[in-house]
Formats: structure tokens, sequence, C-alpha cells
């Protein structure tokens, strides 16, 4: 059964973009990326005025087992990092779709490969 939101578009690299507000969309790391990755300790999130450009790296989330890249799901100016999850990295595991996001970007350019829920689903197995 899928925990993916019917709401949010998904990337092949695990993140999750909400629908844009007045051009600035909400990014995060799936469920099941954060399963994945285990018990995340340290988040570090692009700044504010930094440009992200879709399917490159932007950031990097450290947990108990590994290191992993945060890609870009879309190209666009960040205009908010979550100081929430820069203070305490575990909201990524615990809520991953609500307080665990991960920054704010005003997108500029968003790729075709973007899946729904379903799709994802089907794509990770989640």
């Amino acid at each position: 059964m899928s925990n993916n939101p019917k709401e949010l578009r998904y990337s092949k690299e695990h993140e999750w973009l909400s629908a844009a507000a007045d051009g600035v969309s909400t990014v995060g790391i799936t469920e099941h990326a954060a399963n994945a990755l285990g018990d995340v300790v340290y988040v570090d999130l692009p700044s504010v005025g930094d440009t992200v450009t879709a399917g490159e790296t932007c950031g990097e989330l450290e947990s108990t087992k590994s290191v992993s890249e945060l890609y870009a799901p879309v190209t666009g100016e960040v205009v908010e990092a979550n100081q929430d999850v820069v203070d305490d990295p575990s909201l990524v595991n615990s809520a991953p779709f609500e307080g665990g996001w991960l920054f704010k970007v005003r997108v500029t350019d968003e790729p075709e490969d973007l899946m729904t829920a379903d799709e994802y689903t089907e794509f990770s197995g989640s």
C-alpha cells in the first residue's frame, strides 16, 4: 500500500515536489528514500538565493548508514530552507511529507519526467 501523497510529483532520485503556489514549490525526499537511508543525522541544504538545476546535486543527507546526495527535481531559485530539519534531521524520517520537507524553490523550469504518485509507487516498489 502506497503512502505517497497523490497531490505531489516525484523524481527518479526519490525527491517529491508540491504543486506551485505563486510559482513556489516545496521539495522533500520520499518516505521510501528516508527508510532506505536509515536514521538521518545531518542535512546540508541549499541556501536562500541559490539556483538549483533539475537533476543536479544541491545538498546532502547523512544517515547512520550512508551519505546520500540531494538532487533538485526542478530548476529555480531557493526561497526558503527548512531550518527545523537542519536543527532536527530526524524529521526527514518521522515526517518526510510534512515537517521533514527540505526547501522551497521558485520554479523556472520543470522536467517532463516527474512522476505521479502511482507512477512513483510502481517505479520504487513502495
